[in-house]
């Protein structure tokens, strides 16, 4: 892999010009990316490189809590920030660092809303208040997305533009806890529109789409679970809300399964071990050993389910391979 100091060097000496070393790395690591033996082209966490990312990032993560423990006025956040911009051309612009990226993406949106006043303001008692400041951060986020082309800036500014859409609903929001459904389904139609541009995984479409998945993972999850878990319809009394819990958990599995993305089942984990709480309480299993019990049976399963992924998917929704579903996603080959 080529190292963004080299091209910096050829740049310096007339090789090629400053404005084609970002593009040109890029393309250069999308094609080794590429010529990977199958096997090894599974999600990539590729926001860190080495070890080297992880110790600037921890040097980000120092200045920035030192600085947000001050005691500043409203025009020092601002400054703050500023020189956080500053510090984002050198090692998100020209080191493309993406993991320290990330560090100073988020203090930096710490701070503007520091400056804006954004902790003052209670946001169900006043959503109107809070709107301003939610656009502002979704924009610099926004900006730095433009900026800098880092696909985790999607998730910033989706999560301050979801606050807002939520916060809107006041009293109906904790009346109707689907709302956090419809939400996450719309960041997860977003998301499946970045996969479907790079069905391969190997362009900046995915990274895009992996952060929205996160985003839009729990919404989804939450809204249904805790409507199944505190709805007095008679129906769903009727059918069992612990077999629903189950139910839902596994139609979420195979969704995840069908789109391959292994990052949308931790945010399910949690509601499918309570699930299994319920369904194992009243068993004849001792309560003494049900948390144990229940753990190693979870455990085993992600062993089993991550093992197996990609044979598992292969095997489901070979079906579909022909279907306008197969567009969307990756090949249903198993690996």
């Amino acid at each position: 892999m080529i190292k963004p100091e080299i091209l910096q060097r050829a740049a310096s000496q007339g090789l090629i010009t400053p404005e084609q070393a970002g593009p040109l790395l890029e393309f250069i690591n999308r094609h080794q990316d590429a010529d990977l033996p199958a096997g090894q082209d599974e999600e990539q966490l590729k926001f860190v490189r080495n070890f080297g990312d992880i110790f600037i990032t921890i040097g980000v993560a120092f200045v920035a809590m030192s600085i947000a423990t001050m005691h500043l006025e409203n025009w020092q956040w601002w400054l703050a920030a500023g020189c956080f911009v500053a510090l984002a051309e050198w090692l998100v612009r020209q080191r493309r660092l993406a993991l320290p990226g990330m560090a100073i993406l988020l203090s930096i949106m710490y701070f503007v809303a520091q400056g804006a006043g954004l902790p003052d303001i209670d946001l169900f008692a006043d959503p109107y208040s809070s709107t301003p400041s939610l656009l502002l951060l979704a924009g610099c986020a926004g900006a730095f997305y433009w900026r800098y082309g880092m696909p985790f800036s999607l998730l910033p500014m989706a999560l301050c533009l979801v606050t807002i859409a939520l916060i809107g609903l006041g009293e109906e929001l904790l009346e109707h806890q689907w709302l956090f459904t419809l939400t996450g389904l719309v960041v997860f139609t977003v998301a499946m529109t970045f996969d479907s541009k790079d069905r391969q995984r190997q362009l900046r479409w995915s990274d895009c789409g992996f952060w929205l998945h996160l985003l839009a993972s729990p919404l989804i999850v939450h809204g249904i679970m805790t409507t199944l878990i505190f709805s007095d319809t008679p129906l769903l009394n009727a059918l069992g809300n612990e077999i629903l819990l189950i139910s839902f958990f596994i139609v979420f599995m195979l969704i995840a399964l069908l789109v391959d993305r292994r990052a949308m089942l931790v945010s399910s984990s949690s509601y499918g071990i309570y699930a299994m709480f319920i369904l194992l309480e009243n068993s004849t299993v001792s309560a003494e050993n049900l948390p144990l019990i229940v753990f190693i049976g979870f455990g085993l399963f992600i062993i089993f389910f991550g093992t197996f992924w990609y044979r598992l998917r292969s095997i489901i929704f070979r079906p579909l391979v022909h279907t306008a579903i197969a567009r969307l996603v990756p090949d249903f080959n198993g690996k």
